[in-house]
């Protein structure tokens, strides 16, 4: 930017607190063409000030030295076109945790302010794009999801490709007579309307089914996906903007349980049989086709334990009590007993199970069901431990159902948590052979071979990655439905256990994400979480020098390569985090209002006092996502912290770049201390391992500054989630108290 105007806020304690006239001078000395003072600069009034300036053509580059990036957003959001902006947060990160009219403070906000002129000066502005992007929605899936997701995005207004594999639509729920009360009293079983619903779905005239096909191959990127499907009509292709996939899941392998009878009595089957049966009216025993006089339900088969599926499945209760219903609607005087661990009927399903237990010939009791035996030519014996019945009872049944969890229909579950498990494993290792193992099976946890769905044209692997479950969620509690690949959504049981109220939410939930992302597609711009985003990556590829790096190491598969491993940028994939700029040894990926010269620019803007005068300076380079939102409430609880930190907000940890490292040590910086988001699968990172990646490239720098002499100690990573605020001041403090105790960094004056 050329002509940088600087807009001074003396609002909030601003002005109370700091010489705002003496940052005025210090944005002129830092040659800035146009300068403002106001008392509320985000009221109407000071917001025309700004305007002004950028409508008459004196500035290019507006600075706003205010309140925290994150405070009215709405207030300062200016044409991204046409004008760069860039916020200081001298309220929260000077006013507010340090005491007023202070040297110190004042040496803060200076900083503060030279390092966002610093970085505004390399900012240029982004360039528009101009492609042309497909309306239409794929969906992936023909079940009560798939259906949903198909309905509310032809009710947008887009065509919608739904694709099934089976003959029919309707997936698990079109053989079931009877569902799960939705309305009031809730205590009633409701008839089964899939074939409405799929009915609705194939006289629309926006939605274009394909039944018994199967996707051949999808390439491209999000607004412009080639998609080639084979048909019983022959290949088909077409465009689509986005894609939902609501492939469902199916019931675990009860051949894993046979403690529990499973392939040593034709009478023990799972909750899938049993709804075959209720189906047609003909509930029998396997083993004699006589009717039989008990049924005894087993909860949990499988489910919850390590050696099988950890997780809940959500719905086998449910599943249940609607059986057990159905039994007694139709056979009011069989016995029906369901031994569980856990009743789980959240919400209004209480009210059903209630009603459930009212009815005669019901039991229900909380055990565990150690096994089961009976060769079929008997009643079968199950028995208990620690049940409400007592320890070590034995109860007889006719027919024994097993209610099995259920797996994603996505990747070979076992073959996956198999891999994850060894992944973790070579991940907490510290040598470089360790390393190497992780990222070798972490590529295998990308291909799984026979199982692929979408067949991707992706560097990074034919399908969706999935976690160590199986289900392809990008594990974004704040953005459901998100996948780790971009414009690419999960709906229904593939993308959680869940019921099929919950799975039709899921589709129109789904269906909302995936047309904001073909929106966001025709303006060029990013999608979660740094939404609405229009700064494409740049590559310099004339210095590339085909590491793969960047395309090993982004989490959502932007890049592929060609043959020679050089980058091949799909602009309309990435989220912006920059990982891929913090993997790039030479430098060579830059964002227009994002790069590594920039964040250098703000280290080498800040002062750095001589070693006698005993002021320390330390940056803290800080993920925007959570630690910059914790820093926030903790500057406006009036919590206060070491003077000698100068932030610097990241996208993402893992967009750090060890020439920052290298740049401050080099001007005598005394520490550097990195706040990111926690890592693992068990937290919500947005760039899911920004801060794993961060901790790994800093320990090659550690062994550097061991060889230079320099203490390993001024570097530090902390991770830290958005509602641990509080650590804020102890971080800092803690810190700053170690580089005390270190002393001046030994370059300093150099």
């Amino acid at each position: 930017m050329q002509r940088i105007g600087v807009f001074l806020c003396s609002g909030c304690g601003i002005g109370e607190a700091l010489d705002v006239a003496a940052l005025e001078r210090a944005a002129s000395e830092e040659k800035a063409a146009h300068r403002a003072v106001h008392p509320c600069l985000c009221s109407p009034q000071g917001v025309a000030t700004i305007r002004a300036a950028i409508d008459d053509g004196s500035v290019d580059g507006v600075l706003i030295a205010a309140c925290s990036p994150r405070a009215k957003v709405e207030e300062f959001s200016f044409d991204p076109l046409k004008v760069a902006v860039e916020r200081v947060s001298l309220r929260e990160q000077a006013v507010w945790c340090q005491p007023p009219n202070h040297e110190d403070t004042q040496l803060l906000a200076d900083d503060l302010l030279r390092m966002g002129i610093a970085k505004l000066a390399k900012m240029s502005l982004p360039v528009p794009f101009t492609a042309e992007i497909s309306d239409t929605v794929l969906v992936v899936g023909g079940g009560v999801a798939g259906l949903e997701a198909a309905r509310a995005a032809a009710a947008a207004g887009h065509p919608v490709v739904l694709v099934e594999s089976s003959p029919t639509l309707g997936g698990r729920m079109s053989g079931l007579t009877h569902l799960l009360p939705e309305c009031p009293p809730y205590d009633v079983l409701h008839p089964n309307r899939i074939a409405e619903l799929v009915a609705k779905v194939q006289v629309d005239e926006r939605v274009t089914v394909y039944t018994s096909a199967r996707i051949q191959h999808i390439a491209g990127q999000p607004g412009q996906f080639a998609v080639t499907l084979t048909t019983p009509q022959g290949e088909k292709s077409f465009m689509a903007g986005a894609i939902i996939q609501a492939t469902g899941a199916r019931p675990y392998d009860a051949g894993r349980l046979p403690h529990l009878g499973w392939g040593s009595s034709p009478n023990v089957i799972t909750s899938a049989q049993l709804d075959e049966m209720l189906a047609k009216g003909s509930l029998q025993r396997p083993g004699d086709g006589a009717l039989p006089k008990r049924v005894l339900f087993v909860q949990c088969a499988g489910s919850r334990d390590p050696q099988h599926l950890p997780y809940c499945s959500a719905e086998c209760c449910g599943t249940t009590l609607r059986q057990v219903a159905t039994i007694h609607q139709q056979h009011p005087d069989i016995e029906t007993a369901v031994v569980y661990r856990d009743m789980r009927t959240p919400g209004q399903l209480e009210r059903f199970y209630l009603a459930v237990q009212s009815q005669p010939h019901t039991m229900l009791t909380r055990g565990e069901v150690e096994r089961v035996s009976g060769n079929g030519r008997g009643p079968l014996q199950v028995h208990l431990r620690e049940s409400l019945l007592g320890n070590d009872i034995t109860l007889e049944a006719d027919l024994v159902v097993l209610a099995v969890g259920m797996v994603p229909n996505a990747a070979d579950g076992e073959a996956v948590r198999a891999l994850h498990d060894a992944k973790v494993r070579a991940e907490k290792g510290d040598s470089e052979t360790q390393r190497r193992d992780a990222a070798a099976l972490a590529e295998q946890l990308a291909h799984h071979e026979g199982t692929e769905i979408l067949h991707l044209e992706y560097r990074q692997g034919p399908d969706m990655p999935v976690l160590k479950y199986g289900f392809p969620d990008s594990h974004f509690i704040c953005f459901p439905y998100e996948t780790r690949r971009t414009g690419i959504y999960a709906a229904g049981t593939v993308r959680a256990p869940m019921d099929p109220p919950q799975a039709a939410e899921d589709g129109w939930g789904a269906a909302m994400k995936a047309i904001q992302c073909i929106e966001a597609a025709k303006r060029g711009a990013a999608v979660h979480p740094r939404a609405g985003d229009l700064g494409m990556p740049d590559f310099f590829l004339q210095r590339c020098t085909q590491c793969k790096r960047c395309t090993e190491e982004c989490p959502f598969g932007t890049l592929n390569e060609d043959v020679k491993g050089t980058p091949q940028l799909n602009p309309l994939r990435c989220r912006r985090c920059g990982i891929c700029m913090g993997a790039c040894p030479e430098r060579i990926i830059s964002f227009p209002d994002y790069g590594v010269d920039r964040i250098s620019a703000m280290i080498k803007a800040m002062s750095v006092p001589e070693e006698f005068e005993e002021k320390p300076r330390i940056v803290a380079l800080m993920c925007e996502n959570d630690a910059l939102p914790a820093l926030d409430q903790a500057a406006a609880q009036r919590q206060q912290w070491s003077p000698w930190i100068r932030v610097i907000p990241l996208r993402c940890l893992g967009s750090m770049n060890i020439v920052w490292i290298a740049d401050a040590l080099s001007r005598g910086i005394d520490g550097l201390l990195l706040v990111g988001c926690k890592s693992g699968d068990d937290y919500q990172c947005h760039y899911v391992r920004g801060s794993q990646l961060a901790q790994t490239r800093l320990g090659n720098v550690q062994e550097t500054l061991t060889r230079l002499a320099l203490e390993p100690e001024r570097i530090k990573v902390v991770e830290l989630s958005h509602h641990e605020f509080s650590r804020i001041p102890q971080i800092f403090n803690e810190f700053s108290a170690e580089i005390e105790g270190l002393g001046a960094n030994p370059m300093k004056g150099f």
